[in-house]
């Protein structure tokens, strides 16, 4: 799903909201979800699952085409970490979708 798809959803779901408005609030929680992992904080959204920021330590790497070894620095990355219920509806889902092959 992209963000025009959810965008799409949103107003479909909601005939009050016109298009721009569902557009709106996607980026507004977009926008506030990205300003919180900037300022190293957790984010949960209970049944979902929590995005999180994990630090990778400075290594050593090589380059692959002259094979010299290369000073990888540190970095903070983003982490999602899937919530129980969307993990067993993800598992539930996939489950049926297997037990009824098409054809």
């Amino acid at each position: 799903m992209t963000r025009s798809d959810l965008v799409e959803e949103l107003a479909n779901r909601f005939s009050q909201l016109t298009h721009r408005d569902a557009e709106f609030a996607v980026k507004a929680i977009l926008d506030a979800m990205n300003d919180a992992l900037v300022r190293g904080h957790r984010i949960e959204i209970r049944g979902f699952g929590s995005f999180s920021i994990n630090r990778r330590p400075p290594r050593m790497g090589r380059n692959p085409r002259s094979g010299e070894s290369v000073a990888i620095p540190e970095k903070r990355v983003p982490h999602f970490k899937p919530g129980k219920a969307l993990r067993e509806a993800v598992d539930q889902r996939t489950a049926e979708l297997e037990s009824h092959p098409k054809g």
